[in-house]
């Protein structure tokens, strides 16, 4: 089992997220992370979705993370992030930051 990944993300944040100073609501957010989960699935740049949508400052670099091990992420991140295949981009999940996409490139 790997030590590290490499990763993006698309975080769409609400107004309960911690750190946000987003106004749209959980509901909002929500629906919004399924839109763009449906755009991927349709063939849509993930990447590309991550400028245009992510609420984290790393979308204006595609979502990318670089590379990180256990321990530098919250858990339900990071243990999606582990258990993705190369290549694989994860279902929705929700932190307190607010609702992930995750995908693996390394």
């Amino acid at each position: 089992m790997s030590d590290q990944v490499t990763a993006a993300h698309i975080l769409v944040m609400h107004e309960e997220s911690a750190r946000s100073s987003e106004t749209r609501t959980k509901e909002e957010a929500q629906a919004l992370i399924e839109d763009v989960k449906a755009k991927i699935a349709d063939g849509t740049d993930f990447a590309e979705l991550a400028g245009q949508v992510s609420d984290c400052p790393s979308g204006s670099n595609g979502g990318s993370l670089g590379q990180f091990g256990r321990g530098q992420m919250v858990k339900a991140f990071e243990d999606t992030a582990f258990a993705l295949e190369v290549g694989e981009t994860s279902d929705i999940i929700e932190t307190e930051f607010g609702f992930h996409l995750i995908t693996r490139s390394a």
